[in-house]
């Protein structure tokens, strides 16, 4: 054992000292045919997983396809989310890429005469959750079957185009990976349905293809925009010298640059997303995300309020010399502790341990950059001349469309019966009728803001079909009045957790629609629409994040929205209380992630920790806090994303103040004296990883589990670790987990030897403590799994998905999961009891369905075999048998409590007091009594009461 500790040990070492590599298309490949296999020799391939929703507040749309001759029939692409098909005008879908390897979605395009489907993998919009893809995915069955068609290496994908007058032509704007370099994008052809392709146009290996257009009447037309961007996990990048506009003649076969000097486009540095609408050979229009910095304003009027700015530049006498005021106007208006006012801020300045520069820095954080950088941002250009000459329609800052982050839209869309009309997609939907001279926003109450898709019909304009962050949405007066059409659970949760209340509350934090709770069992169907009341309630808005609840009072729950904005919330009561902790004047701004840890301390719910760069410690419910820790990360880095904070807090159940904490720029710490020291235990795993999870053991006071994620270097590898002796020795327990990064890893509440563990491609069970995994499928699509969740009392685990909403399963056969089950043939468990009712068979009128009665029967089995299932009375005669074709591992089953005419016969013969009369639906069902179920030499009983 030693020597395999020293050689793991050494192992680790040479890791941490090599930056991560991209993951190459080929170990993706094997990686996805590795869990095909391991799909089909699980154990648990049969644990079926329920949806509970919710999905009203639905996701992030990337394409839309709208069939122009039925329009009441489309299909939508979710980001995340795989593609949903209607037939009624958005009133139902139905998934269509379920039976795919991937949900992960960039771009759609539709063969409507041969209904041919091709789906780009991998979103285009470049954030922070824009998930890699497979390749380019090709369907002619409806989505039944889906044939891999090529360019693995992509990542992301801009656009499809398909020729409408030979569907085995098809042209693809490549985006290429999301954080590395690689030579697989550009402009792809292919002239055989995608059977070979050629690289048509390519930029160079940071710069991809985000857009391309072609004329609706001639397909030998075509514009395409490149995109030079660089994202890492601390900085983004969204512009450079080879951003610009490409122009085609004959197909995408040749390229031309049409955005250089002197045509009236931007060329530079500055040059950021562009997105183009074609009208005809003549006329283009292009939005463009400049980076450019604005010209120097005006010098403002002298102001009597003074303004961040002023103490930048501040002397100390300057400073002593201010009016008391006036000071203390400024430390209120901008929200300073009540600890510094005037007086006392003053002493310190003049004591040396505050500057003046100070005041400003304080209010200042890691994100300020994202929004106060002074960039021109939205700019609309217009071409008359196919291409050769632009002109911008517009003379003023077209301003709160992109706001910061210009680089998550760029779509720009004209209408096909006026070249005028155009379209710009950002926070809101703006639109012009004097070719982009002026504009009005058509969003709406009911609309959800961040707009990607949109379709105009060419046979009546004033019919839309949109695509937000929050679904999809539909107008036939030109964006006066919209139709929600939000029926697919497609929500991408960062977290979800669980209350002790009997039925217990699901509550969850999702991408840029807030924190959202409701009661498990309530029916996720259209139901609402007739009592008013939906069944889930939106309880904060923003990009929800982590929650806490108060295991003493349900009504008092932590949450909040992105970068550590952290409220602590009274439902009952309606009271929003701002907690996000404030560094002390003098110090360095805290960090806060994106998905800022929090954790209610197991020892007492008075507790709160809550993770910055340092780790920080309420004692009265996130009133006030104290850093209990210096920065236990790497320092950050320069870049305008928050960088080098804490990801992950987990203490021991079994001691106070036994923490441990990862960060994400791969370092792990623990301290066991509630914070007075604290002991890097990371040194020996891979360098500069997230830190996705950390989890102290329940079973186990030494025991701690971490998980590390590579997605923000384009790494895909499992990266999971057991340690039995508090992070001093780490063992790899990635085992034959499939290559894909890990978010979450998840103990048993009840079996010490079960783990669970979500991927970006799924989750997976392990009953030996990450020896070996098992994969879950049934109902469950390849899907990122973002957090685990288990309610102990309702043994329940539940999957938080980023695409398709929360998932649910019954945990009671796994937990008895031990090595005498692996040994027997077959191992049945608890059978429920059932209620008699006249009911069984029958139906209140002809227009009614029969009610048909059954109770789940499960049980494991060592082996894949037939076997029979036998119903006996009390008395022991046989009242129905069941062929079961079982799988090895867990089976599912159900008795539908009929009985056989010979079991009838056995039953009245054994009661002669009662009458078993056949139903209407022509069957016999069990009467009341006691029943044993046989399945080889296993037996369990229930009873119909």
């Amino acid at each position: 054992m030693l020597k395999y500790i020293c050689y793991f040990i050494f192992g680790a070492s040479v890791l941490a000292n090599a930056q991560q590599p991209s993951t190459s298309s080929q170990t993706i490949k094997d990686a996805l045919n590795k869990k095909e296999q391991l799909t089909k020799t699980s154990l648990v391939k049969n644990v079926a997983f329920t949806n509970i929703g919710p999905t009203v507040m639905s996701g992030r749309v990337t394409d839309l396809a709208v069939n122009p001759d039925n329009p009441i029939e489309f299909y939508v692409g979710y980001a995340s989310g795989g593609v949903w098909h209607t037939i009624n005008n958005g009133t139902t879908f139905t998934p269509i890429l379920d039976s795919s390897e991937t949900q992960n979605v960039g771009d759609l395009a539709v063969d409507w005469k041969s209904k041919t489907i091709w789906v780009g993998t991998g979103e285009n919009n470049a954030s922070r959750s824009s998930y890699a893809g497979i390749g380019v995915l090709k369907s002619t069955d409806n989505g039944k079957t889906w044939q891999h068609m090529g360019l693995r290496d992509s990542h992301h994908i801009g656009r499809i185009l398909i020729n409408p007058n030979n569907p085995d032509e098809v042209v693809i704007g490549v985006t290429g990976h999301l954080y590395s370099a690689n030579q697989e994008r550009g402009i792809y052809k292919t002239t055989d349905g995608g059977n070979t392709w050629s690289q048509k146009l390519f930029v160079d290996d940071m710069s991809g293809i985000i857009d391309v257009q072609t004329n609706p009447n001639n397909f030998n037309l075509m514009f395409a925009s490149s995109w030079t961007k660089d994202r890492k996990a601390w900085n983004f990048d969204g512009n450079g010298n080879n951003s610009g506009i490409y122009k085609s003649t004959d197909a995408g076969d040749t390229w031309t640059k049409v955005s250089i000097e002197n045509s009236g486009f931007p060329t530079g540095q500055g040059v950021g997303r562009i997105g183009l609408a074609v009208y005809d050979d003549n006329i283009v229009y292009a939005v463009h995300d400049s980076q450019f910095r604005r010209p120097s304003e005006e010098k403002k009027e002298p102001s009597n309020v003074l303004s961040k700015d002023d103490f930048k530049t501040m002397t100390t006498d300057e400073f002593l010399k201010l009016d008391d005021k006036k000071l203390n106007g400024y430390l209120k208006m901008n929200g300073f502790q009540e600890k510094y006012r005037a007086e006392n801020v003053k002493q310190m300045v003049r004591s040396g341990n505050v500057k003046p520069i100070d005041l400003a820095s304080y209010l200042e954080d890691a994100n300020s950059m994202l929004f106060d950088t002074p960039v021109i941002g939205t700019e609309v250009y217009k071409s008359t001349d196919g291409g050769v000459t632009w002109k911008k329609t517009h003379d003023d800052y077209l301003d709160d469309i992109y706001y910061s982050y210009g680089y998550y839209f760029g779509h720009i869309y004209v209408a096909p019966n006026n070249a005028d009309h155009i379209y710009i997609y950002g926070v809101p939907i703006v639109k012009s009728k004097d070719g982009g001279k002026t504009y009005t926003s058509i969003s709406a109450e009911n609309v959800h803001a961040d707009h990607h898709a949109l379709w105009i019909n060419p046979k009546n304009p004033n019919h839309l079909i949109n695509g937000n962050d929050g679904g999809v949405n539909i107008t036939y007066d030109d964006g006066e009045n919209w139709i929600k059409n939000n029926s697919p659970a497609v929500g991408q949760f960062y977290a979800i957790n669980v209350d002790n209340e009997k039925p217990y509350n699901v509550y969850g934090g999702l991408q840029d629609n807030g924190v959202w709770k409701g009661t498990f069992g309530a029916p996720e169907n259209k139901e609402w629409h007739q009592t008013g009341q939906y069944p889930w309630e939106s309880i904060m808005g923003g990009d929800g994040m982590q929650i806490q609840i108060d295991n003493r009072n349900h009504n008092v729950v932590y949450t909040g929205y992105q970068f550590g904005n952290y409220y602590r919330l009274n439902l009952e009561t309606e009271e929003f209380t701002y907690i996000q902790p404030k560094h002390e004047l003098g110090e360095s701004p805290y960090r806060f992630n994106w998905q800022t840890p929090i954790l209610l301390s197991p020892h007492n719910q008075d507790i709160l920790y809550l993770g910055g760069n340092k780790l920080m410690r309420s004692m009265n419910q996130g009133t006030d806090f104290t850093a209990i820790s210096g920065d236990l990360t790497n320092g950050g880095k320069k870049g305008n994303v928050a960088y080098g904070t804490l990801s992950a807090i987990s203490e021991s159940p079994f001691q106070f103040g036994l923490i441990y904490t990862g960060s994400d720029d791969g370092l792990i710490h623990v301290t066991n004296d509630g914070g007075g020291n604290w002991r890097n235990i990371s040194n020996t795993l891979p360098k500069d990883l997230w830190v996705s999870r950390v989890v102290a053991s329940q079973h186990k006071k030494e025991r701690v589990y971490a998980t590390l994620n590579g997605y923000r270097w384009d790494d895909f590898k499992v990266y999971a670790y057991m340690s039995d002796d508090m992070g001093k020795t780490w063992k790899d327990i990635s085992a034959n987990i499939p290559t894909s990064p890990v978010n979450v890893i998840r103990e048993d509440s009840e079996n010490e030897n079960i783990l669970y563990l979500g991927t970006d491609n799924g989750a997976y069970v392990s009953f030996n403590n990450g020896t070996s995994w098992e994969a879950f499928s049934n109902g469950l699509p390849n899907v990122a799994v973002h957090d685990i969740v288990i309610q102990p009392e309702a043994k329940h685990l539940l999957l938080g998905t980023h695409g398709r909403s929360i998932y649910q399963t019954d945990l009671t056969p796994l937990q008895q999961m031990s090595d005498s089950m692996k040994s027997k043939n077959t191992t049945l468990f608890n059978v429920n009891d059932a209620r008699h009712s006249s009911r069984w068979g029958n139906a209140w009128s002809k227009w009614f369905d029969t009610f048909e009665p059954k109770t789940d029967v499960t049980f494991y089995s060592n082996v894949s075999e037939e076997k029979t299932m036998r119903i006996y009375s009390e008395k022991g005669a046989l009242v129905n048998q069941v062929k079961i074709n079982a799988d090895k591992g867990f089976n599912y089953t159900a008795y539908d409590l009929t009985v056989t005419e010979k079991g009838r016969k056995a039953l009245l013969k054994e009661n002669t007091s009662i009458d078993i009369n056949k139903a209407k639906n022509g069957k016999y069902y069990v009467p009341k009594g006691k029943y044993t179920i046989q399945i080889g030499d296993e037996k369990t009983t229930f009873e119909v009461k």
